[in-house]
């Protein structure tokens, strides 16, 4: 249930290092609909980044999308590996003392600059941070190892250590000669010890985090000395619209969908993998932008499959309802590494979509196993592969457990981007009225 509190009119900067339609991971997606939301009612200045290899690094333009959202795209297609840039930190120094805001919300600094929030520090201006994922703590933010050169590659990581880091995850950088190494593995050490010491200080300067999940919050507290009083539990909010149709079974071939990017980190290799060890009849439909040569790789072993996997491509997320949930009995989010909060597991929750998904980080928090989906073991092909089987061969189950949907709503609704907006603002107001105070 709404708020309806009165708020007066604010400048809202909302800092996030991509933006559909240029990127459309699940941070992104959600950025999108809280700044739509947001600028009904304030001003928003969306800062995030392009990569375009022909304009200088650091080029700033801007896109009006209405009267009151307006996305600022500054170019960086070169700095992969860098967490501090200063010519950047100019070029958006400038920009917030041009528009002033009222508050700063920022939702990834990954290609972009830790030095953003020092700026915004510098301003006196609130800065709130949303968690999606590990970066401020693992410099590949999502404690899933590299391992270049080892057969055993992206195993998970349990905690960030400067030496393991340059063994681990930076090896692929070294020259590969062995009277270097150690000092290569040095250089390495070094460089992840000044980025940690970096990203630690920025949390000081935060006013304050929020994280998605409890999983997400614990690790953060836990594991990088973060204040409990500092980082606040709130999930995504989602435009409910787009979901007011339930999708019936239908008589056909059990489906299961997967919706997301193509990486390693995602599992979809390991959801083949499982897929193919299937004998019941079944299909398999992927949903995601093509991601050049692991797409490739994933349509080869998916020649091997007795059953049917079709590659859909990308869709249009205000569309899910019906060009995917509507075509599917089942959606499999397979990730190896820890997720935080699946946008992809509410919107299916929404649509009374049954998930299966794995027993770790965020995803178990939202999914619990035979209530509202299927549990299976992280990262275990056959435990997979025995949950879709169970699936294939239970359907009105499956369709009841579709039914509970969210499960921390006694509707089974997920939260609605107003109710979140409406937490969000009162956040906001209680952090600039502290500073005006102080």
């Amino acid at each position: 249930m709404r708020y309806f509190v009165e708020y007066s009119f604010m400048k809202i900067l909302k800092v996030i290092h991509g933006y559909p339609p240029l990127f459309n991971a699940g941070s992104e997606v959600y950025s999108q609909t809280l700044c739509n939301e947001l600028s009904k009612e304030n001003e928003v200045f969306v800062f995030t980044r392009e990569e375009n290899p022909y304009l200088p690094e650091f080029h700033l333009r801007e896109e009006r999308i209405s009267e009151k959202l307006s996305i600022h795209y500054i170019n960086i297609p070169r700095g992969k590996d860098g967490f501090r840039h200063a010519g950047m930190d100019n070029v958006f120094c400038n920009f917030i003392q041009r528009v002033n805001p009222d508050i700063a919300h920022i939702g990834h600094l990954n290609h972009l600059s830790t030095g953003f929030v020092d700026k915004l520090y510098e301003n006196q201006i609130p800065i709130v941070y949303t968690l999606h994922d590990f970066w401020l703590m693992c410099p590949r933010g999502q404690f899933l190892q590299t391992n270049f050169g080892n057969s055993d590659y992206y195993q998970l990581c349990d905690s960030q250590e400067d030496r393991k880091c340059a063994t681990n995850c930076y090896n692929a950088y070294f020259s590969g000669h062995k009277d270097s190494l150690e000092k290569e593995i040095q250089n390495w050490t070094d460089w992840i010890a000044l980025r940690m010491e970096e990203t630690r200080s920025i949390c000081e300067k935060v006013s304050l985090f929020i994280s998605p999940s409890r999983y997400l919050k614990d690790r953060f507290i836990k594991d990088f000395s973060i204040p409990e009083n500092k980082i606040l539990l709130l999930d995504y909010g989602f435009k409910l619209e787009r979901f007011k149709k339930f999708y019936n079974y239908k008589v056909k071939t059990f489906t299961f969908g997967y919706i997301g990017t193509h990486i390693p980190a995602k599992g979809v290799n390991l959801l083949l993998d499982a897929f193919l060890k299937i004998e019941d009849e079944a299909i398999l439909k992927i949903w995601g932008r093509d991601n050049g040569q692991s797409t490739k790789a994933l349509k080869e072993k998916a020649k091997l499959s007795k059953n049917k996997i079709e590659f859909l491509g990308e869709y249009k997320n205000e569309n899910i309802a019906k060009s995917v949930f509507g075509e599917i009995d089942c959606l499999v989010v397979p990730s190896i590494w820890m997720e935080n909060s699946p946008l992809v597991i509410h919107e299916a929750q929404q649509s009374k979509i049954p998930v299966i998904t794995a027993d770790a980080g965020g995803m178990k928090e939202f999914v619990a196993d035979n209530v509202n989906g299927l549990l299976f073991k992280h990262r275990n092909v056959l435990s997979l592969k025995e949950k879709m089987e169970n699936a294939i061969n239970s359907l009105f189950t499956m369709k009841d457990l579709g039914k509970k949907g969210y499960l921390f709503s006694d509707t089974g609704d997920i939260p609605s981007i107003e109710e979140h907006v409406d937490e969000l603002l009162l956040t906001y107001y209680h952090l600039v009225n502290y500073k005006l105070k102080g």
